[in-house]
């Protein structure tokens, strides 16, 4: 994810670990389903290699590989399309060593820089490990499913592939497969539909199109064919397949935001990896947008407690409420409050202090030696300041903070068509009086207090449409954008940056 910190033939090498990592072997493939199943390939889904009547088929080159699985398509016999996503065997003994190395540096690094890291490490390798665990994944997804199922404010607009528990195992995560167009491919989810009215994307509100089993089978038959079988829909394209979904990128982040912020402050179950490659986007038949969440294996499960504080302490990033912040934070043992603030917002914080402000002027006239020293001074104290109190501090902000900034990077790469911040600001607000945990006076009480927030935020829109207007006459940047730069300001410590540094 932050790849742009290393030299260009690095970032190229890590930008294919989404989905187009190197592929395992079919071999290595079937020894995997063996053993996790106790059965052959064929057994275990009901496929036949050589097109035999009353089988289903699967391809044998994967249709995505990431860093830790590769997905196959395959056709059951009774006709379900599904996603085979297979875990790489050499992953088990690589996370043992990779997470041996992360413990051995981090705790080479706190004991030389005098920084209180090494207690972060058995959270994080917890939920490093938790990736790997297929069956956890399939809970999770089978959660959040229930979840968006059960919101009336996402319903028609998420859509959370189905699992299917009976071909599914640790190590084998089989699910119904879906069509549509990655988040990071602009161009075709807002090119002009050309698919004909009242009518969706292939799966988009009705199954998928049948498949001809003639063709697959003989295409099974004939050598060169049998590492492609599923057909290619992409009759929606038009003549020439230069349509696209027709969609507007506003809608498709207005989701995004909402689903995100729902899963943090309404229902405390946190998807950590909504990078690009794992949301799709699809067009229903009445011209709507629908947003296709996968790959469930990086949650964290918030308390009632710390959603609730987290709720609170993001409605006063809002409202420059430093009473209310500086509660929320000595509750979890931070001192750096206004450093923390200024992390969370990925913004500079407007409302305190602001310590960051006052470390630029100080910074004034130094050469480039001095002012990384300083800066590298300053940082550590205020790693130490924000983990002050290691038994306090909640472990799950670092995955949030995770989700948060790749939420951004995704809300930047398509223009910063929404005002993020005013969003998740609105369900933190909300979600304090739909809270069932909280007494009913406090809830009626908050019911007000959001309608004052309410209004109290149309005042970020002024700045929002500034930067659209701005950005739409050539002469800068988004919200996001400008953020951004304000941020990089403050947390330049020598690296030579590239255009893409600090992207999602």
């Amino acid at each position: 994810m932050q790849s742009a910190v290393l030299p260009p033939e690095f970032q190229r090498m890590f930008a294919r670990m989404f989905d187009d990592a190197p592929q395992d072997d079919w071999k290595a493939v079937e020894a995997v389903i063996r053993k996790d199943f106790g059965k052959s390939v064929e057994e275990v889904f009901g496929v036949s290699f050589t097109g035999k009547e009353g089988y289903g088929v699967m391809e044998r080159k994967a249709r995505a590989s990431a860093s830790v699985a590769q997905v196959h398509w395959a056709r059951l016999p009774d006709g379900r399309e599904v996603a085979v996503k297979i875990q790489k065997p050499e992953i088990a003994k690589q996370i043992a060593s990779d997470l041996w190395t992360f413990k051995t540096v981090t705790w080479i690094l706190s004991k030389q820089f005098d920084l209180p890291l090494y207690t972060l490490v058995p959270f994080i390798s917890e939920r490093i490990e938790l990736e790997t665990d297929f069956l956890s994944e399939a809970k999770n997804s089978q959660t959040m499913r229930q979840l968006v199922n059960s919101e009336s404010r996402l319903k028609g607009r998420v859509y959370i592939p189905t699992v299917y528990s009976d071909l599914t195992t640790k190590r084998v995560l089989t699910t119904e497969w879906i069509e549509g167009i990655r988040l990071w491919d602009k161009t075709a989810m807002t090119s002009r539909w050309l698919g004909g009215r009242g009518k969706g994307s292939p799966g988009a509100g009705s199954p998928l199109p049948p498949i001809d089993m003639d063709i697959a089978r003989r295409q099974l038959r004939t050598e060169a064919h049998r590492e492609k079988i599923k057909p290619e829909r992409q009759e929606w394209k038009g003549l020439h397949g230069r349509g696209g979904l027709g969609l507007g990128t506003k809608e498709v982040m207005t989701t995004m935001v909402d689903l995100f912020s729902a899963q943090i402050f309404k229902w405390g179950v946190v998807h950590c990896d909504p990078h690009p490659g794992n949301i799709f986007i699809r067009r229903l038949p009445n011209g709507r947008a629908e947003l296709v969440l996968i790959d469930h294996g990086l949650y964290v499960y918030m308390t009632p407690t710390f959603r609730h504080q987290y709720a609170r302490f993001w409605k006063a990033l809002m409202t420059f409420d430093n009473r209310a912040i500086a509660d929320v934070t000595g509750q979890w043992g931070i001192k750096a409050a206004d450093l923390f603030a200024s992390a969370t917002l990925m913004k500079p914080y407007e409302g305190g202090e602001n310590v960051m402000q006052k470390d630029l002027k100080e910074l004034k006239g130094l050469t480039r030696a001095e002012k990384h020293y300083v800066m590298q001074r300053k940082m550590k104290q205020g790693i130490r300041d924000i983990l002050a109190d290691e038994d306090k501090w909640p472990k799950e902000l670092i995955f949030i903070g995770r989700n948060m900034r790749i939420v951004q990077g995704n809300n930047q790469f398509l223009g910063s068509p929404v005002n993020r911040i005013k969003m998740m600001g609105e369900w933190a607000s909300r979600s304090l009086y739909e809270d069932p945990n909280l007494p009913w006076i406090q809830r009626m009480n908050n019911v007000w207090r959001h309608v004052i927030f309410k209004s109290v935020m149309t005042v970020t829109d002024i700045a929002f449409y500034f930067f659209k207007l701005r950005q739409l006459l050539g002469l800068g940047g988004g919200m996001e954008d400008e953020m951004e730069h304000r941020v990089k300001k403050m947390t330049q410590y020598g690296l030579e940056e590239t255009p893409d540094l600090f992207e999602g």
